[in-house]
């Protein structure tokens, strides 16, 4: 009988050790992330939210910010989704009266990570707010939507192509990144692009945008960049303001997929509506950590 007990206490401990020292990835806590939205800009105009929802107050005020995101993950990655804008590059910035500019690897900083530490880049969809900043990260993979990079750099350059938003020298830049191996597209939705990071398309707010779902290791979080616009179209399921989606209703769908994928709502995070730096805990002057 004690010789029994002793085996069973040797292979307690035995097994004990082997979880101590088996990788975490094995067990899924690598593929959970520190979640940040960083604010690189405002903008000096006054918005009001049926600029950017339909059914919106006309009188009544939008916060708007320019943002991306740093998944900071256990795994070693830095991963981002978008990189921002460059102005120099844009013409755009003179009708949002882009104010408090910081260029988006300086405002990354301040989380402690250097350009050169971010490993991968998920692009929500090809719009220069979003995009332009991308060579500023020389080690980064790009990650994009294969239908929306023959969009970007096929098809709305045609004669009556779908081209707003879209900025010549970002084109450019994608196809040196692809020349440079530094492009990977993805086909479709729902898909796990990398540890623990998933991507869903649907709002069709370009020829196929697509959103991000992590972990945070408590909460599952969806960054919606502008497949949802401003927390109105959350919170009242509609879609955005003419000419933000070629299909509203798929826009309100998508939305409502984000809303089944997380406990709260709390933690879908549109793509420039201020508010989100009110609703979690600041990490650094223009950077909340949703947690």
């Amino acid at each position: 009988m004690h010789r029994m007990l002793r085996s069973l206490k040797s292979a307690a401990f035995a097994t004990i050790t082997f979880l101590l020292l088996m990788p975490a990835s094995v067990y899924g806590q690598s593929d959970t992330y520190e979640v940040f939205a960083i604010k690189f800009a405002g903008t000096d105009k006054q918005f009001y939210e049926a600029e950017w929802a339909s059914g919106g107050g006309k009188d009544v005020p939008v916060p708007i910010s320019f943002m991306f995101w740093l998944l900071k993950g256990k795994n070693g990655r830095n991963i981002l989704v978008d990189a921002g804008f460059m102005p120099e590059k844009v013409k755009e910035e003179e009708f949002f009266k882009i104010a408090g500019y910081i260029r988006p690897d300086s405002a990354l900083l301040k989380l402690g990570v250097k350009p050169g530490d971010v490993s991968d880049i998920i692009l929500s969809h090809p719009h220069w707010d979003h995009l332009g900043g991308v060579t500023l990260f020389p080690n980064a993979t790009l990650w994009m939507q294969k239908a929306d990079f023959d969009g970007f750099v096929g098809t709305a350059w045609q004669k009556d192509g779908r081209k707003g938003g879209f900025a010549q020298s970002d084109v450019r830049t994608v196809i040196d990144l692809n020349l440079a191996g530094k492009l990977s597209l993805i086909a479709g939705d729902n898909k796990e692009i990398l540890p623990g990071v998933t991507v869903f398309t649907g709002s069709k707010h370009t020829y196929d945008s697509q959103y991000v779902m992590v972990s945070n290791g408590k909460e599952k979080v969806v960054i919606a960049s502008d497949n949802i616009w401003i927390y109105y179209s959350l919170d009242h399921l509609t879609p955005p303001s003419p000419g933000g989606t070629t299909d509203p209703q798929g826009y309100v769908d998508a939305m409502k997929r984000m809303k089944s994928l997380v406990s709260d709502p709390k933690y879908i995070l549109p793509g420039h509506d201020s508010r989100v730096f009110e609703k979690f805990p600041e990490a650094a002057p223009g950077v909340a950590a949703i947690r």
